[in-house]
């Protein structure tokens, strides 16, 4: 017989015992360093004499595992969860008949196949806690916390029917509350003397009040279902109603109360923990969660506001992996209790009894032992000399299937393992999966290194995160999109269902027009060529370019229509970039039975990024097989002939189109394919005009900024809808309708009453409502642009229409020199329809000429930190003679009225409009350390985000924080006319020392612009300081008009020359733009 080893023990002290060498707050600690210090077992004895043995070797922990020899206990801590849950499920001794009742009834109803119908539930407590991320993401997150919040509230949903809706106050309910620190002050007790439970001292009396009204919170419960039954089968209907198969009794209401207990304690404490590490490890190491993420977005797709299946989650390999992993290293239930059944040896080492070299132990019937599973699940014998690392790759391929018996055991082990299991497994992975699609999640400190938190469980401590909504990359859509598809609005620049084309049939050859659109402007050129081709013998589908990732049509043309904002794609086809990326290069079978047409929008004022979106689509499916039927075409945003240039390349593409599918005009209707008829006069105006939903913000302050009979700018405060947030730099894009002034000239043109009622047909996809009745006023007002300068294809419908011979004239001589006759003068069609009112053109055809009415977006001049739920916007108003020099039917000049900044211009507080934040380059943003330096350029309301940005450095330095230096260069008329906050919030600022400012009046010699004129005279005047923060690591910005922002990095490129005149300036400025140089340029 091998000789039996005695097991180590620390020294004693008397009376104490090794209690002093427990650290009461945190005892994991203490049973890590002494696993160092004396290996794979040893004793503590405690105060009373009591001796446990603690193992920390998997060899150990697997044989203390045989339930033929050993049995669960309830140790030191569990023994104090008695006093609240006592027999319970979790607490009870095994010879407690209660324990056997409530696990064969209970047993059945925690099984995969059960559970799986708790889904709903799961869903619907998930969904709070990501609504509440999206609104305060930018605030500093609590995981912890909010992890407990949606486990307590999910496992009493879904075993009880019962709301605590933890997730509607921002502080915990009193329940969950009290329910932590009885877990706490439990934890405490079980390392104190006995005599020390009874006094009124270590929170005593506030512990014995906690379990009172707890105990009471759950009879209450009882009471309420006895009273009120339901028909839902669930685990208090399960205790309150069903017999043990054995015995044929029923639960007792205090062992329901207990059990009750039992499954909030249970259910909510050790997922969260588990929740809460899996986000620090993932976290901690950026590959592994870049591989997460690769998985989600490849099994689940877009975050379009579709839920999450069952069967998606089941295809998450990773997923699991790293759910496995974080549970190997930190699992939250830390150590077990069991004893032997009789006297009994466990054998050391690698556990095999002939190794000579593994020490054999005695433990004597009865003796407590603990096992450290948080410790053996790091034993390198098993893991590897990484053991301490996190490695998912581990639990991978069939490895985590191979592992030895006992290895993974985070659940306990047998018939006392963890019968919710498989409760809080499915819970886990529907949470995870959904905020690592959603969510972009970093540490409020980046240095930030665990440290641990001990109640019955263990979790992070003082664990911090910053959270915002993913951008629309390769993972998930905008959360704002999946709010608009459920709202009575739909923004018009974002497509989340295909629009097919109406009427009673849907004759012509199939074809998919696809656009890549954040402003509107493609969306609109892919409206009209939708609607367009019902005339051209085409049945079209209009979509967005994300909802055809992995499945572009085969069955007909695809044209897409999509642009570049620096370089990146648009919001709504980020995904599909990414994924013709992702694609096997020059695999020419992949997309052989493709044939497309692309045309790219731009702004050539990027020249290094111009059309690269849509060179880069073109050039992907190009090279994967896909057949070009037209050359790619492009138009400059910002070139005069903007509309023109689309207008022209239409023409081909459908010259293009029909020859190669054999349609003409004749395949489509014998009917007009829009059709408009008066079917009441204003009787039902009211029941059409829009609705307030989720994603309608109110209008809280409109104040005027300059001075009376100067060109306006105004600082509107807007309060935001509930789970809608933002970043300071972000934009805020608004729906804007139509000045009334313009409206009422095309009514009186084409002698109709704002209270006439219409009704719209249309064969094709259209952005009208169809098939309703609908005010005039309402059309005109709120669907379609009004102001826009009449296109060359415009012009050719008028002059179909034209019967004198001095207006054809005029409109072909418009036709000929189209960017001087009509661009420069912004002539639109009812300019033109009221000075040559022989044009007889048909109402409806007017309709189908103007664009749909888009998106503008503003850019945000406050700080979320500043303003949680608000922002504002800082906007100049336009209203100016109309440069065609045009007469009204009224004898008037004309005006020309910027649209969205005159509708915000007169909204009023209280007013309500539809808006969705759009998140800007991710370049414009503030740096994520404050304590860098930053510049700005900027003029007039060019200022908004830079206000933004000060506001946001404010914010933190009242906080304590240090923040860097600020430098303003700010261009404006005078200081008495258009100076933006000069006597409010920027003079606190500057006064505060957050922001240092250099103000450029072009009408004004003020001793305080140092007799520079613009923006950029000053950035030359005060080119040293910039140079200063230039080498200090200063990040620059740059806001305004492209004249603005031409002068300013002219005036760059000329400090660079003064400082390095050996070197190539503008090559400079080039790789300064790439690397901390960030514009927002608007015309």
């Amino acid at each position: 017989m091998a000789e039996i080893s005695p097991i180590p023990q620390p020294p004693a002290v008397p009376f104490l015992g090794n209690t002093n060498l427990i650290d009461t707050h945190v005892p994991l600690h203490s049973f890590e360093l002494l696993a160092q210090q004396y290996g794979e077992i040893y004793k503590l004895v405690f105060i009373g004499g009591r001796t446990t043995v603690i193992v920390n070797s998997h060899a150990l922990v697997r044989q203390c595992s045989d339930d033929t020899r050993f049995v669960k206990t309830i140790g030191a801590t569990l023994k104090q969860v008695r006093n609240l849950a006592g027999d319970g499920l979790f607490t009870a001794y095994g010879v407690e008949p209660n324990w056997g009742i409530a696990h064969r009834l209970l047993m059945p109803a925690f099984s995969t196949l059960n559970v799986r119908t708790m889904y709903e539930g799961m869903l619907d407590i998930c969904d709070q806690l990501l609504l509440k991320w999206e609104r305060f993401g930018s605030e500093t997150i609590d995981p912890a916390e909010d992890f407990t919040r949606l486990t307590f509230d999910t496992i009493a949903l879904c075993s009880m029917s019962h709301r605590f809706n933890s997730f509607y106050s921002m502080e915990m309910p009193k329940f969950i509350q009290q329910m932590t620190d009885f877990l706490t002050q439990s934890n405490s007790r079980a390392y104190r003397p006995g005599i020390l439970q009874s006094l009124p001292l270590f929170g005593n009396g506030s512990y014995e009040e906690d379990i009172k009204d707890m105990k009471e919170a759950a009879r209450e419960i009882i009471r309420n279902r006895r009273e009120h039954p339901t028909e839902k089968r669930d685990l208090l209907s399960l205790m309150l109603g069903s017999k043990d198969p054995v015995t044929g009794e029923f639960l007792s209401e205090d062992a329901i109360i207990k059990n009750l207990l039992t499954f909030l304690i249970a259910g909510h404490e050790t997922t969260s923990g588990m929740l809460t590490f899996a986000t620090y490890f993932l976290l901690k190491n950026p590959d592994k969660l870049r591989k997460l993420r690769e998985e989600l977005d490849e099994k689940l797709g877009p975050d379009d506001g579709e839920e999450i299946s069952l069967e998606q989650l089941g295809e998450c390999e990773y997923l699991v992996a790293v759910m496995r992993e974080t549970l190997r290293l930190s699992p939250t239930a830390t150590a077990r209790g069991v004893e032997p059944i009789e006297d009994t040896i466990i054998v050391g080492g690698d556990g095999d009894p002939a190794n000579p070299a593994n020490k054999h132990f005695m433990v004597k019937k009865g003796q407590g032992i603990i096992i450290q599973e948080y410790i053996q699940m790091r034993d390198h014998r098993i893991w590897g000399e990484d053991a301490d690392s996190f490695r998912p790759e581990r639990m991978m391929g069939g490895a985590f299937e191979k592992l030895p018996p006992a290895a993974w055991q985070p659940f306990g082990f047998g018939a006392r393992a963890c019968i919710g299991r498989p409760f809080a497994w499915q819970e886990a992975q529907l949470v995870l999966a959904s905020i690592f699609r959603r969510f972009d999640i970093s540490f409020t400190d980046p240095s930030y290194n665990l440290v641990i938190k001990q109640a019955l469980t263990i979790k992070p401590k003082d664990m911090h995160l910053h959270v915002k909504l993913r951008p629309a990359s390769a993972a998930a859509a905008d959360a704002a999109a999946r709010r608009r598809k459920h709202s009575k609005i739909t923004l018009g620049t974002e497509a989340t269902k295909e629009t097919e084309g109406g009427g009673d049939g849907h004759g012509g050859q199939k074809m998919y027009v696809l656009y890549g659109s954040n402003t509107g402007t493609c969306e609109a050129f892919a409206q009209r060529v939708a609607t367009d081709a019902h005339a051209h013998g085409f049945h079209a589908t209009l979509a967005t370019l994300d909802s055809k990732v992995s499945q572009l049509p085969t069955d007909g043309p695809v044209v897409i229509i999509t642009a570049s904002f620096e370089g990146e794609p648009a919001d709504n086809a980020v995904h599909f970039v990414h994924w013709l990326e992702s694609c096997p290069p020059d695999d020419k079978s992949l997309f052989k039975d493709v044939q497309y047409i692309v045309f790219g929008c731009g702004n050539r004022e990027w020249a290094n990024t111009y059309q690269r979106i849509p060179k880069l689509v073109d050039a992907a499916l190009s090279s994967r097989g896909a057949t070009c039927l037209l050359e790619r075409g492009e138009g400059d945003a910002g070139a005069a002939n903007f509309f023109s240039v689309f207008d022209e390349y239409e023409a081909k593409m459908w010259e293009v189109l029909s020859k190669q599918y054999g349609t003409s005009a004749s395949q489509g209707s014998a009917e007009p394919s829009f059709k408009v008829e008066v079917v009441d006069v204003g009787t039902a105006r009211a029941k059409l005009l829009r609705q307030p939903d989720a994603d309608m913000a109110q209008v809280v302050v409109n104040k005027l900024l300059t001075r009376p009979g100067t060109p306006e700018k105004r600082h509107i405060k807007i309060k935001l809808p509930v789970g809608m947030n933002y970043r300071a730099g972000d934009y805020l894009a608004i729906l804007p309708t139509n000045p009334l002034e313009i409206v009422k000239r095309v009514l009186a043109h084409f002698g109709l009453s704002a209270e006439e009622q219409l009704s719209i047909k249309s064969e094709g996809p259209t952005t009208f409502p169809v098939d309703r009745p609908i005010t005039v006023f309402n059309i005109l007002s709120g669907y379609v642009e009004l102001s826009q300068p009449a296109s060359t294809r415009d012009i050719a419908t008028l002059l179909e229409h034209a019967t004198d011979e001095e207006s054809k004239a005029y409109l072909t001589k418009a036709s000929e020199n189209h960017e001087e006759t009509i661009l420069t003068k912004r002539i639109s069609v009812i300019d033109i329809l009221e000075d040559h009112k022989d044009i007889n053109l048909p109402f409806s055809s007017y309709l189908q000429m103007v664009p749909p009415m888009r998106v503008r977006q503003y850019s945000i001049s406050s700080s979320p930190l500043a303003h949680p739920g608000h922002l504002s916007l800082t906007v100049s108003i336009l209203e100016a003679p109309a440069l065609s020099g045009h007469v009204t039917h009224s004898g008037d000049p004309a005006k020309f009225y910027g649209v969205a900044s005159n509708f915000l211009a007169h909204l009023a507080p209280g007013n309500r409009l539809a808006v969705v934040v759009r998140p800007s380059n991710a370049s414009f943003h503030l740096p994520n350390d404050p304590s860098v330096p930053i510049v700005m350029f900027c003029a007039g309301s060019g200022l908004a985000p830079f206000r933004a940005f000060i506001e946001e450095r404010a914010a933190q330095k009242a906080s304590g924080r240090e923040v860097g230096k600020m430098l303003l260069f700010f261009g404006c008329r005078a200081p008495d006319v258009d100076y933006l906050y000069s006597d409010s919030d920027l003079k606190v600022w500057a006064d505060s020392g957050v922001v240092d400012i250099r103000p450029a009046f072009s009408r004004s010699d003020h001793q305080a612009c140092s007799g520079c004129k613009y923006v950029q005279d000053r950035v030359l005047k005060d080119s040293q300081d910039i140079s200063t923060l230039y080498r200090a690591g200063a990040k620059f910005y740059t806001c305004g008009s492209r004249r603005v922002a031409n002068g300013i990095k002219e005036a760059c490129i000329t400090i660079l020359k003064q400082n390095r005149p050996t070197e190539d300036a503008r090559e400079i400025f080039d790789r300064v733009q790439k690397e901390r140089f960030a514009s927002d340029v608007f015309d």
